[in-house]
């Protein structure tokens, strides 16, 4: 344990990282910059404009929004982890991070991503818990293996953001313990999400065909394909990223898939919830009577394009 202390002390010193990032297009550098700025201000204003809406109006203080909530926050946290750094990295030459830097990028971005793929598994505020600490137990796990793997000097990294494949593919050490970890980790995560998926989609299914109400129905079904929309972005994302196959000539299909469930979907999933579910908008008379209210529902309803 101590040498694996010393090891790590050495190497958190001595090794840096280069996130090459798009630097192969430096045309692009500055319309990618502001691209993905305009795309992470609408996903930090989006999600903690959802969150302020729902913790302020009591109307919303139901399981459903507690989960839409937690959600959010995850978006938020999930988007900040990596975004700054992309952006830093399209405006200057100095692209490296330190190793303590990576891990860490790495670390965070795998409970968020992790705790977010159950959370969109149910609707159910009983297992936001649970995916928090599944989400941690999670990283915690991939984190140690990364950590036993050696690197020296300088690494470039071709990608934008530390994802497990780029760091060890820079590793002196043989990283097969690393490789079958998050193989086993990510196929459990993925078909037990899944199949969650399923069954809860069928047992709502029943459920809401058994309702006698015409509209209880239609409101029912629009939550539902909200929720399904936001679950097929995110799972078909990381599908197509597992057959990826992996070669020299992926990393540009590799990069652009991590743009998308890194920085859009943050983006996309409070435009999804928030544009079908009419229980966001608040009524007329309590704007009248909340000026905070108003004030944060002018912002929604200028960032969604909502009808009042």
């Amino acid at each position: 344990m101590a040498a694996f202390d010393r090891n790590q002390e050495n190497q958190s010193a001595e090794v840096t990282f280069i996130l090459l990032g798009f630097s192969e297009y430096p045309e692009l550098q500055m319309p990618l910059f502001l691209v993905f700025l305009t795309i992470y201000i609408v996903t930090v204003l989006g999600n903690l404009g959802m969150i302020m809406i729902i913790k302020i109006n009591p109307k919303l203080h139901t399981p459903m929004y507690f989960f839409l909530s937690h959600l959010s926050l995850v978006d938020f946290c999930y988007s900040t982890v990596v975004t700054p750094k992309l952006l830093e990295n399209l405006v200057v030459e100095d692209r490296t991070i330190s190793f303590t830097g990576c891990i860490m990028q790495f670390f965070f971005a795998c409970i968020f991503v992790v705790t977010e793929t159950f959370m969109l598994a149910k609707l159910c505020s009983l297992l936001v818990g649970a995916s928090y600490s599944w989400g941690i137990v999670c990283s915690l796990t991939l984190t140690y293996f990364l950590l036993k793997l050696s690197f020296k000097g300088n690494n470039i990294i071709n990608n934008f953001v530390c994802e497990h494949a780029a760091i060890i593919s820079v590793s002196c050490s043989d990283p097969y313990m690393s490789q079958k970890i998050i193989l086993i980790s990510d196929t459990f995560n993925e078909i037990s999400s899944l199949v969650i998926i399923l069954l809860s989609s069928v047992s709502i299914f029943i459920t809401v065909m058994k309702m006698p109400s015409t509209g209880g129905r239609h409101k029912a079904f629009s939550t539902c394909v909200s929720h399904l929309t936001a679950i097929t972005i995110f799972h078909g994302t990381i599908l197509f990223l597992y057959c990826v196959p992996n070669s020299k000539s992926s990393w540009l299909m590799v990069k652009v898939a991590s743009v998308f469930y890194t920085v859009v979907i943050p983006m996309l999933n409070p435009l999804i919830y928030s544009l079908r579910n009419k229980d966001i908008v608040i009524d007329d008379s309590q704007e009248r009577r909340d000026k905070t209210s108003l004030l944060i529902l002018n912002f929604q309803l200028g960032l969604f394009n909502k009808k009042g």
